[in-house]
């Protein structure tokens, strides 16, 4: 139940952010080139929705498998080796993932103490800045789950895009329409 809703709600923002910061560029452009006039706080907006856009990509990448991975030396070993390897991997992911939560804490406390607003945004930096902590919660917990995978022997490393393999099964398909028609 838990990871469906953070599913959801990741993709579901993740689908926000890309609409609303295409949507804002394009209207920044418009506004620019053709009316000679624009908004002040539309660059700082969509900046900071890109910061949101990318930490959230990150994520939903480890979800997925869609992170380019170089594992031609880790997949020479044995399974159980690289089960071992791929708990080592997490070991240090979460504990980078635990030092950038810690002085992304120290970061935004500070922040809110001193309570600076965005340049262009009525919005404290702190808000805004938020996403460290969430962006990196949400990738702690996307390694967590490839950690306990491990774990328990569901996976031996990191989903990989295998880039060769899609594109062989795209040309397979396209011969087994071709047949059809």
């Amino acid at each position: 139940m838990f990871l469906r809703v953070l599913n959801q709600v990741e993709e579901a923002i993740i689908s926000l952010l890309l609409i609303v910061t295409t949507l804002l560029v394009f209207l920044d452009v418009v506004m620019r080139f053709g009316f000679n006039t624009g908004f002040m706080w539309t660059q700082e907006l969509t900046l900071h929705m890109s910061a949101w856009f990318v930490l959230f990509g990150t994520s939903y990448g480890i979800k997925v498998g869609s992170h380019i991975g170089v594992d031609a030396f880790v997949k020479l070993f044995p399974r159980g080796m690289r089960r071992l390897i791929t708990f080592i991997a997490c070991f240090l992911s979460l504990c980078y993932c635990g030092l950038i939560l810690y002085g992304s804490w120290i970061y935004l406390a500070k922040m809110k103490q001193i309570a600076i607003d965005l340049e262009d945004i009525p919005m404290p930096t702190w808000v805004a800045h938020g996403m460290l902590l969430v962006g990196f919660g949400f990738i702690s917990i996307r390694i967590l789950i490839l950690l306990w995978q491990v774990i328990i022997g569901e996976a031996d490393g990191f989903r990989h895009v295998d880039e060769a393999k899609e594109s062989m099964e795209i040309v397979e398909d396209l011969k087994e329409e071709e047949a059809w028609l």
